[in-house]
């Protein structure tokens, strides 16, 4: 039987392989790996486990560390472009060295007036440099030379200052001298060092800490999203003040309940004609959703496995990357290949240091252990929508790894009344997606987008972003 191409689906038993990291690994390849291992390996906590006291943050000093992390300029950067870039390390465990990378870009216009932006990559283990800045809502794009960049017509810039965190340590170029630290990953540490990242960023460039903060991202995003705001959201009542001025979070095909996720798969690929009638009735019938399935059930699963055939699950209806890429030219549209042009660039010395990063190699995804993760976020989900946080969900609605379908069976079990019911919306005099709004809590898909919706379908992602951070409903 022949494998699904990289990201194939996780629970089906002819594709329990593992993923090294390459240039072709992705976010939906790492959550693949990631679901399966966790059935098996992997603790899971409870809410309660979480972080419920103030967390102390040493505070590092950070005089004259933004100025020596300026970028003056990327390596085939286009000529006329204006906003400032910064890029480099923050400490977040001294005792261990362990130390988080970040790429900073400010809007070019106005950039005091604009809200401040943390865009998070899921996988876990996936670069938020690789996927959300080169790939997806950062200032450039790379040509498929590896060597040089174009600017993005689409970049949230416009809209915001961007912050790209590749976290935790031992993703992208993030590190720490304990190298046990590694073996430790989790969503409890993720959050406390994102959290303790922000605390000292800030006092690098405190001209920020009282703007409007907001969290994005996507994929396990899911699980990290909430967590850092709720853990924002704990610290600020424990200190009596706003540490952070968190406004709102946005998480596009957030990876949240695993058994809904699972249901929702299949139920999405079999609605879209990709395996049979008979087979999505097996499975139906000798599944649980739970993780109490049975081996009939993974036989069910492999079959249709066997009826998908070879397809990218990120986005069911994109080409494959063949390798036949011309080795000059770009194109506007989504590029299969995209990958290979970011680990071409990301490696090259000149560009590591003009990045201020450590010099090594760079992978879009590492494979790191995992020792905590809960089953399900709802719980945090839910108390986030009685917070007076601004809080949207999107999904891009041809992704097939967390599929728009597992997106609202489980905003079905929030149990949240519709306050505004749904509808389509436009961009361009088009349908860009569909949009319905809940108590606290507004759901939006993004029409023809896949897992990384704004690097399929960048000015329909636009369009959602600017509704969300202005707190506007989408055009009908």
């Amino acid at each position: 039987m022949r494998k699904l191409l990289h990201s194939s689906l996780f629970f089906f038993s002819c594709c329990l392989f593992s993923i090294p990291p390459t240039s072709r690994a992705n976010q939906a390849d790492n959550l693949s790996r990631f679901i399966r291992l966790r059935r098996g390996t992997v603790r899971t906590l409870g809410d309660e486990h979480f972080i419920e006291s103030f967390l102390q943050v040493h505070l590092d000093v950070q005089d004259g560390l933004k100025e020596a992390d300026k970028v003056e300029k990327l390596p085939g950067q286009p000529e006329g472009l204006d906003f400032q870039q910064y890029a480099g390390y923050v400490n977040v465990d001294a005792k261990h060295g362990r130390a988080l990378f970040y790429y900073f870009v400010e809007s070019p216009v106005e950039p005091s007036k604009k809200p401040l932006i943390l865009w998070l990559n899921g996988g876990p283990g996936c670069s938020s440099l690789g996927f959300g800045a080169m790939e997806e809502i950062g200032p450039f794009r790379v040509k498929s030379d590896g060597k040089s960049l174009y600017g993005n017509e689409n970049s949230w810039i416009e809209m915001a200052n961007l912050i790209f965190l590749e976290s935790p340590a031992g993703v992208g170029f993030s590190y720490s001298n304990t190298s046990s630290d590694y073996e430790r990953s989790g969503d409890k540490r993720t959050a406390e060092d994102t959290f303790t990242f922000l605390v000292n960023w800030f006092e690098r460039f405190p001209e920020y800490k009282s703007r409007e903060f907001y969290i994005t991202g996507e994929s396990y995003s899911g699980h990290y999203g909430p967590q850092i705001a709720q853990l924002i959201l704990i610290q600020n009542k424990f200190a009596n003040q706003s540490i952070i001025n968190l406004k709102g979070i946005a998480i596009g095909n957030a990876y949240v309940d695993e058994y809904t996720n699972f249901r929702g798969t299949m139920d999405f690929l079999w609605t879209h004609a990709l395996y049979s009638d008979e087979t999505h009735k097996l499975i139906r019938k000798k599944c649980s959703f739970s993780e109490f399935d049975s081996l009939a059930c993974l036989k069910a699963q492999a079959q249709a496995a066997e009826e998908i055939g070879w397809i990218t699950l990120p986005n069911i209806y994109a080409p494959l990357c063949h390798e036949k890429h011309n080795t000059v030219q770009f194109i506007a549209e989504f590029d299969p290949c995209t990958h290979d042009y970011v680990h071409a660039y990301l490696n090259q010395p000149d560009v590591q240091k003009a990045l201020h990063a450590v010099p090594g190699s760079w992978f879009n995804c590492s494979e790191l252990p995992w020792s905590d993760s809960p089953e399900s976020m709802l719980d945090v989900i839910k108390n986030l929508t009685r917070s007076g946080l601004r809080m949207w969900l999107y999904s891009g609605d041809v992704d097939a790894v967390v599929p728009v379908t597992s997106t609202r069976y489980f905003i079905t079990k929030l149990g949240l009344s519709i306050d505004s019911p749904w509808r389509p919306w436009y961009t361009n005099n088009e349908v860009g997606g569909y949009v319905i709004s809940y108590e606290g809590l507004t759901f939006a898909t993004i029409r023809g987008a896949g897992h990384e919706a704004p690097g399929y379908q960048p000015e329909r992602a636009l369009t959602m972003i600017s509704a969300f951070l202005h707190a506007k409903p989408l055009l009908s």
